[in-house]
C-alpha cells in the first residue's frame, strides 16, 4: 500500500497552486524542496491573471483535462464555473498521472477554492502516497477536503498574500514535512505476508471488536478497524475496492441507522455495498444500530424533540431508534446483504447491539431490537447465513462466534467465494 523510500527516489514532488495569486509562495516551496534536493514539478491551476513564471504543468494542460479551455474560462467571467472546471481538471489529469508515471508526493497551498481545487487531485492518488495541504481552511471541519484519502491538513494561520516572516516559516515547515515523507526515510515495515482485513468500530461495540482483532491475528491475519463515523465506513469501502482488504468484520453497521433517520455520521446510501460487490467475504452484526448520532444536544434537530436521548459526551448526543425504525433497518440491512456475490453471515446478539442496549441500561428496548430481527429474518435470502446467539455483542463469546464464523468462510471452496454457495438459512 505505501510507497518505500526507495520506490520515491528519482519521482517528482507536484507542488500545486494558483499561480496567479500564489507565484511566490509556490515558487518558495519548490525551490527549498530543490534544495534539498528533491525533484519538483509546478503545476498552475490559476485563472485570474498571469503566471509568474513557467511551470512544469500550465493551467492550460488542467483545463483541457476537464474539456474547457483558459480562454473560454476567462471570457465567462464565472469564477464558480472556473473553480469547478480546474477541481474537474486536476483529479482527472492525477487519475492519468498516477497510472504512467507515478509521483513522489504532492504538496498544495491555497484558500477555499484553491484547496478545493488541489484536494480533488489529491484524492485521486493512492493511500499511502504522501499529500500535504496547506489551507486558510484548514482549522474547521475538513472532511469535505480529505474524504477517505489520507491528506495532511496543515493550518495556514494567515492568509498568503505574500513572503513575511510568518508565512516563510509556515512554507519551510510544509516543504520540509514532504520533503521528509517523500525524501530519505528508513524502510517501511512490510506486512505484505498477512492477509489484511477490516471491521468497524464504535466505542459502543469496542470490547467486541477488540477480542475479534485479538484472535485474528492470533491466527495470523492483519486486522484495520474503522471508527464507524460516516467516513470511517467509507474509508473500508475503499480499501476493499482498491484491493488491500481481503475479508469484512462489518460488526458496526450504526452508520445505516444515520443514513436512514438524519444522523450527522452516514456513511451515504452506498455502504456495504462494495464488498458485496467484490465478492470478498463477510461476517457482519446489528451493532449500535440501537442509536442515531447527533453533536452536542443543542444541534439536535427540533422535530426530534420528544425523542430518547443520551449523552455519549458534551459533543456526541445519541438518539435511540424506535421500533418502525429498527423495521426500516433490517429491510435495508436485508437488501444489502441478499447482493452480495462472495460467502455471508449475518450474527444477531440477542440481548443486545450495544453497551448501552443491555438490560439495565439506557437503550435497552426490547421492541425496538425484536423488530430488527424479525425484519432480517423475513427478508434475508440464500446463500446469506443467519447464524442467532442468545449474548450480548460486548460478551466474550460473541467475538468468538464471529472469528469461527469467517475461519469458515475463509476455509470455504474457492467456488463459494464467488457467490456459488448454495448453503443458508438460520441457525
Amino acid at each position: 500500500m505505501a510507497q518505500s523510500s526507495s520506490n520515491a527516489a528519482g519521482r517528482p514532488v507536484l507542488v500545486a497552486g494558483s499561480l496567479d495569486t500564489k507565484g511566490a509562495e509556490v515558487a518558495f516551496l519548490r525551490d527549498r524542496l530543490r534544495a534539498g534536493g528533491l525533484a519538483v514539478q509546478v503545476i498552475d491551476f490559476g485563472i485570474l491573471g498571469p503566471a509568474p513564471f513557467e511551470p512544469e504543468v500550465p493551467r492550460d494542460t488542467i483545463a483541457e483535462a476537464a474539456g474547457e479551455s483558459i480562454a473560454d474560462l476567462v471570457s465567462a467571467a464565472d469564477r464558480g464555473r472556473a473553480v469547478a472546471a480546474m477541481q474537474k481538471g486536476l483529479a482527472a489529469w492525477v487519475r492519468r498521472r498516477r497510472e504512467t508515471d507515478p509521483p513522489a508526493g504532492m504538496l498544495a497551498i491555497g484558500g477555499s477554492a484553491g484547496t478545493a481545487v488541489a484536494t480533488a487531485g489529491m484524492r485521486e492518488l493512492p493511500i499511502g502516497v504522501p499529500k500535504l495541504m496547506v489551507s486558510t481552511m484548514a482549522s474547521g471541519d475538513v472532511r469535505v477536503y480529505v474524504g477517505t484519502s489520507d491528506i495532511c491538513m496543515m493550518y495556514s494561520v494567515a492568509d498568503f498574500t505574500g513572503l513575511n516572516r510568518l508565512t516563510t516559516t509556515i512554507l519551510s515547515n510544509a516543504a520540509d514535512a514532504i520533503a521528509g515523507m517523500c525524501g530519505h526515510r528508513a524502510p517501511l515495515v512490510e506486512t505484505s505476508g498477512r492477509t489484511l482485513l477490516g471491521a468497524t468500530m464504535f466505542g459502543v461495540t469496542t470490547p467486541c471488536v477488540n477480542r475479534v482483532k485479538e484472535l485474528v491475528e492470533q491466527a495470523g491475519y492483519e486486522l484495520l478497524v474503522f471508527h464507524a463515523t460516516g467516513t470511517g465506513g467509507q474509508a473500508m469501502e475503499r480499501l476493499v475496492t482498491d484491493g488491500f482488504i481481503k475479508g469484512v468484520l462489518d460488526i458496526t453497521t450504526t452508520e445505516l441507522a444515520d443514513e436512514l433517520v438524519g444522523g450527522v455520521l452516514t456513511a451515504g446510501p452506498h455502504r456495504m455495498e462494495a464488498a458485496a460487490k467484490i465478492g470478498v467475504p463477510q461476517v457482519v452484526s446489528v451493532g449500535a444500530l440501537d442509536m442515531v448520532n447527533f453533536g452536542a444536544p443543542e444541534t439536535v434537530p427540533p422535530k426530534f424533540l420528544g425523542r430518547q436521548f443520551y449523552p455519549h459526551n458534551p459533543s456526541v448526543t445519541l438518539m435511540r431508534t424506535t421500533v418502525e425504525e429498527n423495521r426500516q433497518l433490517g429491510t435495508i440491512l436485508a437488501g444489502k446483504l441478499n447482493q452480495a456475490t462472495g460467502p455471508v453471515t449475518l450474527l444477531l446478539p440477542l440481548r443486545g447491539v450495544s453497551a448501552i442496549d443491555r438490560h439495565g441500561k439506557p437503550f435497552h428496548d426490547a421492541d425496538a431490537d425484536k423488530a430488527l430481527f424479525d425484519a432480517l429474518r423475513s427478508q434475508l435470502r440464500p446463500p446469506v447465513k443467519l447464524v442467532e446467539i442468545s449474548c450480548h455483542i460486548n460478551d466474550p463469546e460473541f467475538a468468538s462466534a464471529i472469528v469461527a464464523e469467517f475461519f469458515k468462510q475463509m476455509e470455504a471452496p474457492l467456488c463459494q467465494h464467488a457467490g456459488a454457495s448454495t448453503s443458508g438459512g438460520k441457525e
